[in-house]
């Protein structure tokens, strides 16, 4: 697989697809059995034979009658193909006289987008929006950060182990009932594999049971440090996104739009000042600081020019500008802190799993009351379990999308959908 169609969607060709009128059909039933051609067709959908009709129409009249063909008249469609199906297209279609002829891609006119890979993560992008063409699609960095993110704030042993036990079940689709989920089991399975991870690191099982050493620090007793590492986390993350912002700002409007934008090179260089200034502060180093301060200048130069160019100019637009550039400084400080729930939510586990241990300790005893302990155990990690991994899962997917999806993405793109009408006409 070429590299770019590894991280981006798959380069398209726009092409014209011509036959004699009398062999028209034929052309259509091969380009519906390729599977492989989004036509251009007027009009909204039809159904059944009717789809076949209106491409058989608009065809037949789409080209001007010439003495050339059979019976004087060619047919013509056109429509997208992935580059790479063009050469099969071309000779699938030369059994019926049809020919496949490369265009150039209209002004304005973006290609459908067709990603490849259907690796576990991808449902994460594809549910924020369909990526758009020109644009670097994150699919295999979002299922890592994902997990990671989740782990930070789901972190048990025990846990942990029963998510890769549910990702194992679906994946061998226990229950009927849950088979559409299937197709997620790896990211389930990950999901817990990160959370076991962290909670090695924070020594959990089932609580703070003893039952594991602390490898890195006990949330309970070390807030400070864990919430250091989750803004830290975020920090990187952040950077991540900025760097494909950048790169996809270049893709869709070139160095000029990219070095303006918001998500841009603009926005980048406002977050590294921003980074900078904070690094200069916490060390003490002065030249760190007038560096960051001179970046951060020019940083909202930049990005003021953008807002301004974006409004159209003007009194109104200039003070369109300026409350954009506020809501940019406001909202890149706000998305670091919103890092912070990594150890809110993984404080709130560990806590919640630690009130359900005291309570077990408690009431340990002979007889009913080891009975009643094991169960206070028992349903307390089931209420936790439940409570916490909803909890984890909604904030893990909101910092990917608020936090990070909305730097990489400014637009949404259309995905590709070949044209395979199935009529009783049509053996495809």
């Amino acid at each position: 697989m070429p590299w770019r169609e590894a991280l981006s969607p798959v380069r398209m060709q726009r092409v014209g697809l011509v036959a004699p009128a009398a062999r028209c059909r034929d052309m259509l039933v091969q380009v519906a059995r390729s599977g492989v051609v989004e036509l251009d067709l007027p009009g909204a959908p039809a159904e059944g034979g009717h789809e076949v009709d209106r491409a058989l129409d608009s065809a037949v009249l789409s080209v001007p009658p010439t003495p050339d063909g059979p019976d004087g008249r060619l047919a013509g469609l056109v429509g997208w193909v992935p580059a790479r199906e063009v050469p099969g297209l071309r000779e699938r279609l030369a059994t019926c006289d049809a020919a496949v002829v490369p265009l150039d891609r209209p002004p304005g006119v973006e290609p459908p987008t067709l990603l490849t890979g259907r690796q576990a993560s991808r449902t994460l992008v594809d549910t924020y929006g369909t990526v758009p063409y020109r644009d670097v699609d994150p699919a295999k960095l979002a299922g890592p950060a994902y997990v990671v993110m989740f782990g930070m704030m789901f972190g048990d042993v025990g846990h942990g182990a029963i998510l890769v036990a549910l990702g194992l079940a679906l994946r061998a689709k226990v229950w009927s009932r849950l088979e559409p989920l299937a197709r997620i089991w790896a990211f389930v399975v990950g999901a817990g594999v990160a959370a076991m991870v962290f909670g090695a690191l924070y020594g959990e099982f089932f609580g703070p049971t003893g039952v594991l050493p602390v490898l890195w620090l006990d949330p309970l007793a070390s807030p400070i440090p864990l919430l250091g590492a989750a803004i830290g986390l975020g920090v990187g993350l952040l950077a991540v996104a900025y760097v494909l912002g950048s790169v996809n700002r270049v893709r869709e409007g070139g160095w000029g739009y990219a070095l303006y934008a918001r998500t841009g090179l603009a926005g980048a260089a406002l977050f590294a000042a921003a980074g900078m200034l904070a690094g200069g502060l916490l060390t003490g180093v002065g030249w760190l600081v007038a560096t960051a301060a001179l970046l951060g200048v020019a940083a909202l130069v930049l990005v003021t020019i953008g807002l301004l160019a974006e409004s159209g100019g003007g009194a109104a637009g200039a003070m369109q500008a300026v409350v954009e550039l506020f809501d940019t400084v406001v909202r890149l400080a706000s998305n670091v802190v919103s890092f912070a729930r990594l150890a809110a939510f993984g404080l709130t586990h560990a806590a919640l799993l630690g009130l359900v241990w005291q309570g077990t300790q408690a009431l340990w005893g002979p007889g009913w009351r080891a009975v009643a302990a094991i169960a206070l155990l028992v349903v307390g990690n089931v209420v936790t379990f439940g409570l916490e991994a909803l909890v984890a899962g909604i904030q893990a997917l909101r910092l990917e999308y608020y936090e990070l999806f909305s730097r990489i993405f400014t637009a949404e793109g259309r995905p590709f959908r070949p044209w395979t009408p199935i009529t009783e006409g049509n053996p495809s």
